[in-house]
């Protein structure tokens, strides 16, 4: 019997879910990241290794295998395709392979479906639809350095920036640096300084500190309550663009990653800027992952004759 696998290459976690090629899914787990945007190339290394060890662990040998699909952030640099398909390759597995972007694998297991409107906002932010017709239009997805409005990591920068703000006395009355300086095991400005510009610092690192921003929200920190109406602005802006351009004014919006299903402040500014302009537009949960949703576009292809 022939499997299917799917990959979905976080910037914090990679997931993967193996499945027949007619079945529901059969295995799941998780590695490290397989993210080159601001990713550690021994860690990635590290990462396929673990995915194919545990892949022929399940299925028995690779050649039982007839396709795999990744879901990965950054595939419009050419170079990070060649890169995944290289650790692929690498690893034994010479069948069928589609290495696509996450935002593709994400709403297919969000929607069940090719069709609709996805946003994610994990350690990085996009947002991405498609109509009936089969258009397709993307907002934001362009990497830390220069985007991610709205995510994790873009949370934790702000976090930071406050902190140093508050040290230097432009902003008074925020109990968000002693929780920076908690998390961190740091006790100065110049340690936290440190700690960012050092080269091994990852922007994982980063986006951890994102949860911080719920927990001064539920104390009533008037700073964070602003970041998080923010946050929730910039993630607006990425979603407008896509109803609009590919008139889906009634399509529900599946909504992923750390930042909107675990931030209830952000998720609620955002329903509510949503609820002024685009009130048919619903945020809703997704049917299923990213992984699984990498499972379906790998069955698809397969059954399209698509390689």
């Amino acid at each position: 019997m022939a499997y299917i696998v799917g990959i979905d290459g976080g910037g914090t976690k990679t997931a993967v879910t193996i499945a027949h090629d007619q079945e529901e899914s059969l295995f799941t787990f998780t590695v490290g990241p397989i993210n080159y945007n601001g990713g550690d190339a021994d860690a990635i290394a590290a990462s396929f290794e673990e995915i194919f060890n545990r892949t022929k662990h399940c299925c028995g040998d690779l050649q039982t295998v007839a396709h795999i699909c990744i879901g990965a952030a950054g595939i419009s640099n050419p170079l990070v395709v060649r890169l995944l398909e290289k650790h692929v390759r690498s690893n034994g597995y010479n069948g069928p392979l589609t290495i696509t972007g996450d935002q593709e694998t994400a709403l297919y297991g969000a929607q069940n479906d090719l069709q609709g409107i996805i946003l994610i906002a994990g350690t990085g932010s996009i947002c991405f639809g498609v109509n009936a017709m089969g258009e397709r239009h993307r907002t934001g997805g362009f990497g830390h350095l220069i985007d991610d409005e709205g995510s994790g990591y873009s949370i934790g920068r702000d976090l930071l920036s406050l902190l140093v703000r508050a040290e230097d006395g432009r902003v008074k009355d925020t109990i968000v640096p002693a929780m920076v300086y908690e998390q961190l095991g740091l006790g100065t400005v110049q340690e936290v300084i440190g700690f960012v510009y050092d080269k091994r610092t990852t922007k994982k690192e980063i986006a951890q500190l994102a949860p911080i921003l719920t927990t001064a929200c539920e104390k009533g920190d008037v700073h964070a309550l602003r970041l998080a109406e923010q946050c929730a602005a910039n993630l607006y802006e990425l979603v407008v663009p896509v109803i609009e351009r590919l008139k889906l004014v009634d399509s529900p919006i599946a909504i992923a990653g750390s930042v909107l299903q675990k931030s209830h402040f952000v998720k609620k500014a955002l329903e509510r800027r949503l609820a002024q302009s685009h009130p048919q537009n619903k945020l809703i949960l997704p049917i299923k992952n990213a992984a699984y949703g990498a499972v379906l576009l790998g069955r698809a292809k397969m059954n399209s004759g698509e390689m």
